[in-house]
């Protein structure tokens, strides 16, 4: 139900722009987030923003990573800029609402060095 798209391979200090759509019954009411997953290791959190728009970031991406919403188009973005080889990952979007816990397919993203 949530379909994230953007990921692709860029070299380390370039930029992507990650974007999930979500059913509006689902995101309407729901904390939005992204994760990434790199081969053997657990899925973090890397940024998550609210309905009324607080944003929370994982320290590793301070300062790089922007996350927004539009709330009309019940569309969630990760704006990642200077990227570095580490951030290379499955990238996952998330929504968080009373109805549960959802889960977009993911997007690779590869960061070459």
């Amino acid at each position: 139900q949530l379909q994230a798209s953007g990921g692709g391979l860029v070299q380390a200090g370039g930029s992507l722009r990650l974007s999930c759509a979500a059913p509006g019954s689902i995101f309407r009411f729901a904390t939005m987030g992204w994760y990434h997953q790199a081969p053997g290791t657990q899925r973090d959190l890397v940024a998550n923003i609210t309905v009324s728009g607080a944003t929370n970031y994982a320290d590793f991406v301070k300062g790089r990573f922007t996350i927004s919403r539009d709330n009309r188009k019940n569309t969630v973005y990760l704006q990642m800029n200077s990227l570095k080889f580490e951030d290379t990952a499955v990238y996952y979007c998330n929504a968080r609402n009373a109805r549960g816990n959802f889960w977009g397919q993911g997007t690779l993203v590869t960061v070459s060095s």
